[in-house]
């Protein structure tokens, strides 16, 4: 049986008029792995940071699939589109500030928890079918509001209908739904011209590579762009286990939590640094929760 490759995370900078999906296939074909996955997709027209999982990393994907995103992402004031970006159709709006006070007083109003109707031009499913098919039918259900949050909203620039923002939201937030309750909020309308990720989970996209470049330095140096799987979990406190009682969580048995233990998640580790997981303490004691399939990172 054909090894399934490499484990870790790859961080993918994602250029425009691609699917996440057709980026994700050309980083397996680059690195020579069949088992990978993304950890939460970009929309065609967005570019930006697409941390890749590959091999045992896909174990643990989930926390940053959980993680914070940032964005800088471009607006159209004036004006809406039926799809909130620029692939809708385009309709004429309200007049645009001229103050830039006035945006900035607006945007602080939408910062904090809040909920958010998903958009039908987008990936959610409902009855077992996308948003997005639906609305290719011209079919539109009703969708239920998710509670989001939004750390900031600062601007970058604004120059008559085109205002540049960069913000921090939760997962599952919606930048396309927002640019266009700011929109209604200043009264002109508004629409997504431009999205960029430029962070999640800690990572930036500077440290990211395209994908004709990795495809082009060869597999070894491909392979080299990797970051261990124990990245996944550097928010989570860390256990350093002897050897005897990585072997007690390896085989399933469990260990008397230490003094200070917080209940909840920890990042596992073994003899010499090796990530074995993650485990979890209750009632004083610590169970193996996911695990790497050696207990060796690598």
């Amino acid at each position: 049986m054909a090894a399934a490759g490499p484990d870790g995370v790859l961080l993918v900078d994602k250029p425009a008029g691609v699917t996440s999906t057709r980026v994700l296939g050309m980083s397996k074909r680059a690195l020579g792995s069949l088992k990978a996955g993304h950890t939460g997709t970009l929309d065609p027209f967005a570019t930006g940071l697409l941390p890749l999982v590959f091999g045992e990393a896909t174990k643990f994907a989930r926390f940053l699939i959980d993680s914070d995103k940032t964005y800088l992402a471009t607006l159209r004031l004036g004006a809406t589109s039926s799809t909130g970006d620029t692939e809708g159709v385009v309709s004429p709006g309200g007049a645009i500030p001229t103050s830039i006070s006035e945006i900035a007083a607006v945007s602080r109003e939408m910062i904090g928890v809040s909920t958010q109707i998903p958009p039908m031009h987008s990936a959610v499913r409902v009855q077992g079918k996308r948003l997005y098919d639906l609305a290719r039918q011209g079919i539109e259900v009703e969708r239920e509001a998710r509670t989001i949050r939004v750390d900031f909203i600062d601007i970058v620039e604004f120059s008559g209908e085109k205002l540049v923002i960069s913000l921090k939201c939760s997962k599952g937030t919606y930048v396309r739904t927002l640019a266009e309750s700011l929109g209604e909020r200043l009264g002109c309308g508004a629409y997504l011209t431009d999205l960029r990720r430029t962070e999640t989970g800690g990572f930036r996209v500077e440290d990211a590579v395209a994908p004709e470049a990795l495809a082009e330095m060869g597999m070894e140096l491909a392979r080299a762009r990797l970051l261990p799987v124990e990245v996944l979990v550097r928010t989570l406190p860390r256990s350093d286990l002897a050897e005897q009682e990585a072997w007690a969580i390896r085989n399933g048995q469990e260990l008397p939590a230490a003094e200070g233990w917080e209940p909840g998640e920890r990042a596992l580790f073994g003899p010499e640094g090796a990530f074995l997981g993650v485990g979890k303490v209750a009632g004083g004691r610590l169970a193996a929760a996911r695990l790497m399939a050696t207990g060796i990172s690598g």
